[in-house]
């Protein structure tokens, strides 16, 4: 017993070496297995890092910009900001209690966010300037924006932004921004009004804030040094600075002729023939008051252009600036034609009333009636029939051209013209607009400039007023249209003078 006991356990004793040894050799099996899938790990990660996307790289954490204000126009372009990826923080006097702030934002006291950024906008009144003084040490060397406006033009002797910096002489004072309203920082990049101006006598700090505004998804329009901030933050203040002549001159002609023809129809009437009409102001006398001064200011819009070539070819030279009078005149000639549209298209309205107008159905009714009683036959008369299908021809030609006028005259559609193309239709085009509507008004009178009965008080009718000045455009560019004229003011147009610069007769300036 005592021998097969030990033949046992010395078999047992085997058999547990031989799995120990099994063992070992299965765990080193797992270790180099292992290693081996650590290296293709590693062999995998490095390739995909190195070769499958070698441009992607840790974004960096983006600029933190200060803000002084929480009012309408600091909420918005912090927003803006935050959208954009900066970080923004605001400096408030009141830091505990401002009004609610674009999620992300933070809020300190001035001098605590100042030393946070290196660029600082000032979001506040020129009246509120003096807590800026305090916060110096802060804004030492740093970019500070003014976005300031004032009220009304010379309100103070000097810009906001100079007296700015002359307040902080260590920090880099840049105007930018007054001219974009917080709406549109609220609706984007797909507001038309993108335009940014901005002046500084840093150019790091205009490029700083060039940077900046260009994120914003704004155009950039640089206006030199901050001597120029007066004139930045007097485009604001403008209304409708290329407006105002052609609007004034629009009054005046309308105010002219309305009254003119109310002496003329309604006043002689009711003094001569003892009828009141006066029912015929709000239509009648309309109708003709638009169309007369639309065919003055369209006829307003190229004689500029024929008085500058007369006296081109009067100097000789096309070297010599126009009058000033002539230089406002035809920078405003686009806002008078589109004036001079928008006056048409009210004519037209006007015109497609008639049929439907009271005194103009109870005149065609009673006529009928008149007709029926008296059983009188009216004579078809083909004069009469040509002229008014010529009269309303020409006008629907004219009004087609002219809508395709101002229609090219938008931004948008002019931009994708060629110059050629540009001045094709506002020149060529535009002269032969004036034609037809000055034809149709000729049509419209015909010979009614013959009957004594026409010229009321020994006045001429509105129509014939209205014909001067278009007449004489169309002659004077008949003139310029002659062959010896025109070869002398294309020659001038090219650089040739009459005189050279020292008198030594005909040649080119550029020779």
């Amino acid at each position: 017993m005592n021998s097969s006991t030990s033949v046992d356990i010395h078999q047992g004793r085997g058999r547990v070496g031989c799995n120990d040894l099994h063992s070992e050799t299965v765990a080193g099996d797992h270790r180099e297995l292992l290693e081996t899938t650590k290296s293709l790990f590693a062999a995998l990660l490095y390739w995909d890092s190195t070769v499958a996307r070698p441009h992607i790289q840790s974004a960096p954490e983006r600029e933190l910009l200060c803000i002084f204000g929480t009012g309408d126009l600091g909420r918005s372009l912090g927003q803006r900001l935050l959208q954009t990826g900066y970080r923004v923080v605001y400096g408030s006097r009141r830091p505990h209690s401002c009004d609610p702030l674009p999620q992300g934002a933070q809020v300190m006291s001035h001098t605590e966010a100042a030393q946070l950024a290196t660029v600082v906008i000032a979001c506040v009144h020129r009246e509120h300037y003096d807590f800026l003084e305090a916060a110096a040490p802060q804004l030492k060397g740093k970019v500070l924006v003014d976005v300031s406006n004032n009220s009304e033009k010379g309100l103070y002797p000097e810009s906001n932004a100079e007296y700015l910096q002359s307040l902080l002489p260590e920090a880099s004072v840049v105007k930018a921004f007054n001219t974009i309203s917080a709406w549109s920082l609220q609706n984007g990049s797909s507001d038309a009004h993108r335009q940014v101006y901005l002046c500084g006598d840093s150019a790091e700090a205009k490029q700083a804030v060039r940077e900046l505004a260009t994120s914003l998804g704004l155009s950039v329009l640089d206006r030199g040094c901050l001597s120029a901030a007066r004139e930045v933050e007097d485009f604001p203040l403008q209304l409708f600075p290329q407006w105002r002549l052609p609007l004034c001159l629009a009054t005046g002609l309308t105010a002219f002729f309305f009254f003119y023809l109310l002496t003329r129809d309604v006043i002689y009437a009711y003094v001569e023939k003892d009828k009141d009409i006066s029912f015929r102001i709000m239509v009648s006398l309309a109708n003709k008051v638009f169309p007369i001064v639309s065919l003055i200011m369209l006829s307003l819009c190229y004689l500029p252009g024929v008085l500058a070539a007369f006296i081109q070819l009067y100097r000789g030279t096309k070297y010599r600036r126009f009058p000033d009078w002539l230089d406002r005149w035809m920078l405003c000639r686009k806002q008078l034609g589109l004036l001079a549209l928008g006056l048409a298209f009210l004519h037209v309205l006007y015109t497609l009333l008639i049929p439907i107008r009271y005194y103009v159905r109870y005149k065609i009714a009673e006529n009928v009636v008149s007709v029926i009683r008296e059983n009188r036959t009216t004579v078809f008369d083909t004069t009469i029939a040509w002229r008014s299908d010529s009269y309303l021809s020409m006008g629907i030609l004219g009004f087609a051209l002219f809508v395709l006028l101002g229609i090219t005259s938008l931004p948008s559609i002019s931009n994708a013209l060629s110059w050629r193309e540009f001045s094709f239709v506002q020149s060529k085009l535009g002269h032969l607009t004036l034609f037809f509507c000055t034809l149709h008004t000729y049509l419209y009178g015909w010979d009614r400039f013959l009957r004594p009965s026409t010229y009321k008080w020994w006045t001429p009718p509105g129509y014939m007023l209205c014909l001067v000045v278009p007449s004489v455009v169309l002659v004077l560019k008949l003139l310029i249209l002659l062959p010896c004229m025109d070869r002398s003011l294309g020659r001038i147009r090219q650089g040739w003078e009459r005189r050279g610069p020292e008198g030594e007769g005909t040649k080119p300036l550029m020779a």
